[in-house]
């Protein structure tokens, strides 16, 4: 029997011609257009890295604040030019260090951060009105964005210069992360809070950041990632408008979260088409009048599961060749994975590592010095054509059935992302994807890496901290803060206010959370969207 031809494919099951030729390049009506122009595919701003580089934000966060504040002080020092903030789980998901339930997770997977001292100490020595800083937090997110605007207040500084993001979405949450505290409801109304009241009070600040970075993770597809990000990013939109805010007052304020994975080309057309694809809903779909708010403005992350244990410092080149597709595709932020990631939170050698390589793309590759190198490519612009034809299929199905809440009821994004990745995984392990080092490649002995461990005393620092916390803050006053909160839940109103002077009279995220959940309740998976 004759063997087939072999097909070469993305991970999205594009198929890749031997040679592209001028006629697969415009398959739309539009032309290419220019960078900063409408639909903004190659580009957000007409000089893009020209004028100014990307961001380069570093994800950090362990233990204690007083631990997490030395090494956002390192990174700073190495030249990092943004902060990117990792919460614990019990901070996620609103538990105090020192509730029973937390314990075992207290500053593992991120800094612990219960009060508003705590938030104070983290960002000792930095100054707040200079600096840009992300959090990814999303059921607290109103709760952690009250306190850094308290901590501002607090040295004097207005709120209105601070410049960052909060990821603050909870839809995601449901499809793909899990660290939801609420039913989606409620979770929502807190979210478009947060959105509303940072366009009125804080408007250099992203009151969102929409994520297709965990969609990815849990093993959706490129074409996937889009589409399942920019509806979570219409029903966002949805939401606000619903609450009669013009579209055109609140839409720069929302960023989006992507991840970058391996197939190189794949990914570069991934950002180009989302870029096009939300400025073409913004316009025709909202109506937006105001090019800011068609302008998808996103960090990348280089992708955490691509790394492998296995011949750990082989990672070091998958980060390079994803944080490259990502500066290629016009990122405005980046964080690079240290290495290590697939063993431990990351060194600080390795991280030192991770900055490197955003440094070196930057400064010494020279892909910098054009604004968009790989514009007209037929390969790039055919594959970034058929990235936006599919992920549009999607949209219109989805919408069409009533849009992505029901469809996040009906599990529809979960299954279809469950059998992306046992697709992906199956061909893993089958051999017909190799991952160089794991299934192909691979040496008998690796070399042992330094890990980075947790100071094991970080539990009993916290408990003991909190509690001298509560000794001497005015019980009254916090207490008659966090009843008011919980009054007005119960209403309409904009709860960030209330938030905000609660956090500023000392109760706690735990304390804050309890309240709401009073009134909100928690979430149960058989509550409907």
């Amino acid at each position: 029997m004759k063997d087939e031809k072999k097909k070469f494919t993305t991970t999205s099951d594009i198929e890749i011609k031997e040679l592209y030729l001028p006629q697969d390049e415009f398959n739309y009506d539009e032309k290419l257009g220019n960078p900063g122009e409408y639909p903004f595919t190659r580009g957000i701003y007409p000089t893009m890295y020209r004028g100014r580089l990307w961001t380069m934000r570093q994800y950090a966060g362990f233990g204690t604040s007083r631990e997490t504040n030395l090494r956002y002080k390192y990174l700073l020092s190495q030249g990092q030019t943004g902060l990117s903030v990792a919460f614990d789980l019990p901070t996620q998901i609103g538990y105090d260090s020192d509730d029973e339930i937390a314990q075992s997770e207290v500053g593992k997977v991120g800094v612990s951060i219960s009060t508003i001292d705590d938030m104070d100490e983290l960002f000792d020595g930095i100054p707040l009105n200079e600096i840009s800083t992300s959090m990814t937090i999303n059921s607290t997110a109103t709760i952690l964005l009250a306190m850094y605007v308290a901590v501002a207040e607090k040295r004097g500084i207005d709120r209105k210069v601070l410049r960052g993001t909060v990821q603050n979405d909870i839809l995601k949450e449901y499809i793909a992360r899990g660290t939801y505290i609420f039913p989606p409801e409620p979770s929502l109304r807190l979210t478009g809070d947060l959105i509303e009241w940072c366009a009125k009070e804080i408007p250099k600040w992203n009151g969102i950041s929409i994520s297709g970075y965990h969609i990815r993770e849990a093993g959706s597809n490129a074409v996937q990632e889009v589409a399942f990000t920019l509806l979570d990013g219409i029903e966002y939109v949805k939401l606000l408008i619903n609450r009669g805010l013009d579209v055109d007052f609140f839409a720069k304020g929302l960023s989006f979260f992507f991840a970058s994975h391996n197939n190189f080309f794949e990914e570069i057309a991934k950002f180009r088409a989302s870029r096009r694809m939300w400025a073409k809903i913004m316009k025709e779909k909202f109506k937006a009048k105001n090019p800011e708010s068609m302008m998808l403005r996103f960090h990348t992350q280089t992708g955490g599961v691509t790394l492998t244990s296995i011949e750990p410092m082989n990672n070091i080149i998958r980060v390079t060749l994803q944080a490259l597709a990502a500066v290629l595709g016009g990122t405005q932020s980046l964080h690079t994975n240290s290495f290590d990631e697939a063993l431990s939170l990351p060194t600080e050698e390795s991280v030192r590592i991770a900055l490197r390589t955003q440094q070196i793309i930057a400064y010494e590759s020279g892909v910098t010095d054009s604004v968009d190198p790989l514009g007209g490519s037929y390969f790039i612009e055919s594959m970034t054509n058929e990235i936006e034809k599919r992920a549009f299929e999607i949209i219109d199905r989805i919408e069409n059935m009533g849009g992505m809440k029901k469809a996040i009821l009906l599990g529809i994004p979960q299954n279809e992302i469950l059998e992306s990745a046992y697709k992906y995984q199956k061909e893993v392990e089958e051999g017909e994807r190799i991952i160089v080092g794991k299934n192909k490649f691979r040496v008998e002995e690796d070399k042992e890496i330094k890990r980075f461990k947790v100071n094991e005393k970080v539990l009993q620092e916290r408990v003991e901290k909190l509690e001298y916390f509560r000794k001497n803050r005015d019980f009254n006053e916090t207490s008659t803060s966090l009843k008011i909160l919980k009054e007005n839940a119960k209403t309409d109103a904009n709860l960030m206010p209330y938030i905000l002077d609660a956090v500023k009279k000392k109760a706690t995220l735990g304390e804050i959370i309890k309240e709401l959940k009073d009134v909100f309740g928690e979430y149960d998976v058989n509550i409907t969207l």
